[in-house]
This record gives C-alpha cells, sequence and structure tokens, in this order.
C-alpha cells in the first residue's frame, strides 16, 4: 500500500476513534476544510475547525436519543489513490452499549492532503 493510502485510511481510522471518544477538537483535527457531508440528500459544508466541533457537540444529543454508545469501522479500501487525494470505502456500524448494531453505513470518504495534513474533506452515506 501506498504512503497516500496509508496516510488516508490512517485519518479515517482517527475519526472513529475520536468520534467514539466524543472527544469533539480531536475529531474535528481528523477533518480538511472546507469540509462537505451529502446526507439526506443535502450538501452540508462546514468552513473551519471551530464551527465542526461545535456542530459535533451539538450533535451528541440525537446519538443520545438514539442510543448510541458506539461506532465500528467494519471495512475500508481505496477506491482510487492520487498523490494529494485518496477516495475510500467504508462501512460502519452504529452500536447500543451491548454491542447491538442498530444501523449500519455504506460510505465514501475523500482524505485529502492539505498542507502536509491527511484529512477527511468529503463524507457521503447510505443508510443499509
Amino acid at each position: 500500500m501506498d504512503n497516500e493510502s496509508s496516510a488516508a485510511i490512517q485519518a479515517a481510522r482517527d475519526f472513529i476513534e475520536m468520534f467514539n471518544a466524543q472527544d469533539h477538537g480531536a475529531l474535528a483535527d481528523t477533518l480538511n476544510y472546507p469540509h462537505t457531508r451529502l446526507a439526506n440528500g443535502k450538501f452540508v459544508t462546514i468552513g473551519d475547525r471551530d464551527e465542526f466541533a461545535s456542530s459535533s457537540e451539538r450533535n451528541k444529543a440525537r446519538l443520545n436519543a438514539e442510543g448510541w454508545h458506539h461506532t465500528v469501522l467494519t471495512s475500508i479500501s481505496v477506491v482510487h489513490a492520487g498523490n494529494d487525494k485518496v477516495h475510500m470505502s467504508l462501512a460502519i456500524d452504529r452500536c447500543h452499549e451491548d454491542g447491538t448494531v442498530y444501523n449500519q453505513f455504506d460510505t465514501l470518504w475523500i482524505a485529502t492532503l492539505q498542507d502536509e495534513h491527511w484529512g477527511i474533506q468529503f463524507r457521503s452515506s447510505y443508510l443499509r
């Protein structure tokens, strides 16, 4: 595996780790900006780290309401890789505290290299 793919995969793994820790600042650091997410038919673009960290913290109440405890990255593969961006296909499970999977997502993430930092810059998910 090339260095770009390894760095992009690590950025994705770091995102899941910080999401599970609910460390909103560290989670925001796993991204590159502007960060765009396509969900429910809408593109949402977040301009910077502080905006993302605040949004992530507000999202915590919704996660708690659905009984979220942790997220598992069940698979990750590189679809395309270049010097400054990597497209990845991921499968992600959301789980309750007892490990029961209650949501599964197939998702496309694009990691980019900006100022020597590999971060996730685009996410698009499908609920299975």
